[in-house]
């Protein structure tokens, strides 16, 4: 793990609520990396290491936008890959909801059929914020709103590796259709977007949620930064 010397606080320097003083400005992480790199398992290791209710996580997968008016065919043929496919902007108000103590309501994909789903997901506003993605960091108004960015580094062929398991054992994706994907937007994608994005990252973690140091480190300093209440 690799860290700039950056501030890992606020503009203010806070986050909770410190003795006797008012309510302060919830921390908000970011954690990116390209697709199959192990965000998805370094957040679960950070959140492990948390208390349960001090922290809440927002996806940027979630907020995919809808497109009941495409046939599945044209929704599969999508570049899911390109910021232009996620309503960013929602979800930088949502974020914005529960930085000023407001509950959102968030939507919830179907990665099956590329639908937004009819329920949404209820986040209620806690000391500290975690917001993933592949594209996080690749997004100026996310990015703004983050006190720390986090960048997980993995090699191409393990994050391949990954993404073929997760999409045929969990999004019903044939081989075929996952290598196509890859070669046509994925690989594109991430070398345009999501790598250079992780110049503005203050810390990268190599290996993913296998890097048992890193993720120690950033877990006690979370612990810190949640219980000092700054």
């Amino acid at each position: 793990m690799t860290e700039q010397p950056q501030s890992l606080s606020g503009e203010d320097g806070s986050a909770g609520q410190p003795d006797g003083g008012r309510p302060r400005r919830p921390l908000v992480v970011g954690v990116a990396g390209g697709s199959g790199s192990g965000k998805t398992t370094v957040v679960k290791r950070l959140l492990e290491g948390l208390e349960p209710t001090s922290a809440s996580l927002l996806h940027h997968d979630s907020y995919y936008r809808d497109s009941p008016e495409l046939t599945l065919e044209q929704r599969a043929a999508i570049n899911y890959d390109h910021p232009d496919s996620l309503e960013t902007p929602l979800m930088a108000e949502h974020l914005r909801m529960l930085l000023a103590g407001h509950a959102v309501e968030v939507p919830q994909y179907d990665f099956t059929v590329h639908r937004r789903m009819a329920e949404t997901r209820r986040v209620e506003p806690r000391p500290l914020i975690i917001v993933d993605g592949i594209l996080v960091l690749a997004e100026p108004e996310l990015r703004e709103l983050m006190d720390i960015r986090v960048f997980v580094d993995t090699d191409s062929d393990i994050r391949f590796i990954r993404r073929l398991g997760r999409d045929t054992k969990k999004r019903g994706r044939t081989v075929e259709s996952v290598i196509r994907q890859y070669q046509q937007t994925v690989r594109p994608m991430h070398l345009e977007f999501v790598a250079p994005s992780r110049r503005h990252a203050h810390i990268i973690v190599p290996e993913g949620g296998k890097n048992e140091v890193a993720i120690s480190m950033l877990v006690a300093r979370l612990r810190y930064l949640v219980a000092r209440g700054t």
